[in-house]
């Protein structure tokens, strides 16, 4: 409080030096200037009038330094004295009153430091007498004033100056009380105010700790309670009103919980997505792109997916980033949870068959399909998969048994060098796996080779020589993208997938060419009519019914094919080599020219 109250008493008052009515000294001194005048009143006579408006000015100046100056401009007012020096006590500092006369200030001053508190004599040059007088309220010394006379004061004199140092001590008290009060009062004000910023600040971080331990709470109940991906987007939505989804990390959905659901998901651009991936993961918390608040999911490291609020208005505040960062924890321990799963089934999976590949004990092999939930009594098929931008690992692992599911495959898999591996219960659709791995992948650019059905755990390795077989025989191909079964292949199955692609286009030719030139060059069908002739066996009928034609118009193109060629259908070895040139025409070219 004493240093809040430290200031300088002095002002600049010469604007207000007449604000003093002027007393008999003052009146004495302009008549002495302009001589003799008749007697008048004595200063004993007029001193108590004079003191007393000299008092009422002090008692109603609250400035410390200008009570100081008033007495020290009307010290003539108490006798013959003139004020030397004046001081007051700033900090238990006696600061002297820039009107000190500047000819004795550094004696005067001296002797004042020497008198430490008490009234005692002080010498100045042609003034026969000097006092320094102390300033004492009841808080103690306030200051000082050094009064000087050119002769002794009488006795009525002293009294008058002793009630007029009393005056100017007393007007300091209550100033420097007055003061205090101003003090005291603008304090009391700031803390009142510093208090009510405090309990505003409590208010809210007691509040701001509330929600955090209500987000904390719900997501911990969400995470225990095992509900998933689902769980977690619901009590997000719930939190912040806004719509919450999850993605995995190639762009694709997984849970929305929330209103304005786009039907049908939009396909995501891989490009695009890596994209996006990067620029959030450069950032440090949630990041705003377009209408979306979104965060990464990645414990570890490892990236595992995308969660995201849709915020169209822009009404994300700071208890939405809160509740969205606390979501992505839940979020990161319950994918973490999934991927540690996946992980050990793969690996699980991928031993078992590794075994079955390799031939295996079958007691064993049965007694740990059914540890994992796979029926090896049930016919086998052998599927070998191979995407041409994803490396075989059991992150791609992982996306093929995802696919599989989806498509209601159940089946064991594991990673090859070059493939993934499945050992399936079932024969898979002719489409469904491809597309679903198109969908997860982003792209078309695979290829699937599915075995004959297995019915013993023995001929396993051998099926799986013939889902290599087929996926090779699809990706040398023209069409070269898709899902190729080994019994579909039919006379290719035994010419292998090592033959040189050329040697069979040149053996099509040698033997088709002539025919293939002329459906080119008149849009005819002549090759195909060939080919379902082979296929129904000879039979007119058959072939008629199958092409939609009549039974004339078949044995006309026949009759052409043979004109055409040069080759007579009759002739066994003509024929099978026909017959072979079509089929290799069907499966390997695809019934191009």
């Amino acid at each position: 409080m004493a240093s809040s109250r430290a200031h300088n008493p002095y002002r600049s008052r010469s604007d207000r030096e007449g604000s003093f009515p002027r007393g008999s000294a003052g009146r004495h001194r302009t008549a002495a200037r302009r001589g003799p005048r008749p007697p008048v009143p004595t200063p004993a006579d007029h001193a108590p009038h004079e003191l007393m408006a000299l008092s009422r000015a002090l008692f109603d100046t609250r400035d410390e330094g200008e009570i100081l100056r008033l007495a020290m401009d009307h010290i003539a007012a108490a006798g013959p004295y003139s004020a030397e020096a004046g001081y007051l006590r700033v900090d238990g500092d006696m600061v002297p009153s820039p009107r000190d006369r500047q000819v004795h200030a550094s004696a005067v001053d001296r002797r004042v430091r020497e008198l430490a508190g008490q009234d005692g004599p002080v010498t100045v040059p042609g003034r026969p007498w000097g006092r320094a007088l102390g300033l004492r309220g009841l808080e103690g010394l306030r200051g000082y004033l050094v009064v000087t006379s050119r002769s002794r004061p009488t006795e009525a004199e002293h009294s008058l100056l002793a009630t007029l140092v009393q005056h100017t001590a007393a007007a300091l008290s209550l100033a420097f009380a007055h003061r205090c009060q101003r003090e005291d009062a603008l304090e009391l004000h700031r803390l009142r105010e510093e208090r009510a910023a405090l309990q505003r600040q409590l208010i809210s971080v007691v509040a701001e700790l509330g929600y955090q331990r209500a987000v904390h709470a719900l997501m911990a109940d969400v995470a225990a309670s095992g509900g998933g991906e689902e769980a977690i987007t619901r009590a997000l939505h719930e939190l912040t009103g806004l719509p919450a989804l999850v993605e995995d990390r190639f762009g694709r959905l997984r849970s929305w919980t929330g209103p304005s659901r786009p039907d049908p998901y939009p396909e995501p651009d891989p490009a695009r997505q890596d994209e996006m991936l990067h620029a959030v993961a450069r950032e440090v918390g949630p990041v705003r792109i377009k209408d979306r608040l979104i965060t990464l999911v990645r414990p570890h490291g490892e990236m595992l997916g995308v969660l995201a609020l849709v915020d169209a208005r822009g009404e994300a505040d700071e208890h939405t980033v809160l509740a969205l960062e606390h979501a992505a924890t839940s979020l990161a321990l319950e994918l973490a949870h999934l991927h540690n799963l996946a992980e050990v089934e793969v690996r699980v999976h991928r031993e078992l068959v590794d075994d079955l590949l390799a031939g295996t004990d079958e007691a064993s092999a049965y007694a740990r399909s059914e540890a994992v939930g796979h029926d090896l009594h049930r016919s086998q098929y052998i599927v070998v998969v191979q995407w041409s931008n994803r490396t075989a690992d059991d992150s791609f692992a992982h996306t093929v048994g995802r696919a599989a599911s989806a498509v209601g495959m159940r089946s064991l898999l594991a990673p090859r060098s070059d493939h993934v591996v499945l050992v399936a219960d079932d024969r898979p659709h002719a489409r469904a796996l491809y597309e679903a791995l198109a969908r997860e992948t982003g792209t078309r650019s695979g290829t699937i080779g599915v075995s004959a059905p297995c019915d013993s755990l023995d001929d396993i390795p051998h099926r799986y020589e013939e889902a290599q077989r087929a996926l090779e025989v699809r990706r040398h191909s023209r069409d070269r993208y898709g899902t190729t079964f080994f019994d579909e292949l039919g006379l290719y199955r035994i010419l292998g997938p090592g033959n040189d692609h050329r040697e069979l286009e040149t053996f099509v030719h040698e033997w088709l060419g002539q025919l293939i030139d002329y459906d080119s060059l008149h849009h005819a069908a002549m090759v195909e009519t060939l080919s379902r002739y082979f296929d129904c066996g000879g039979n007119y009928d058959e072939t008629a019914a199958s092409l939609a034609i009549h039974r004339s118009t078949l044995r006309y193109r026949l009759q052409r094919i043979r004109d055409i060629s040069g080759n007579d259908l009759a002739n066994v070895e003509d024929r099978l080599n026909l017959q072979v040139a079509t089929r290799v025409w069907t499966i390997v070219l695809g019934g191009h020219g």
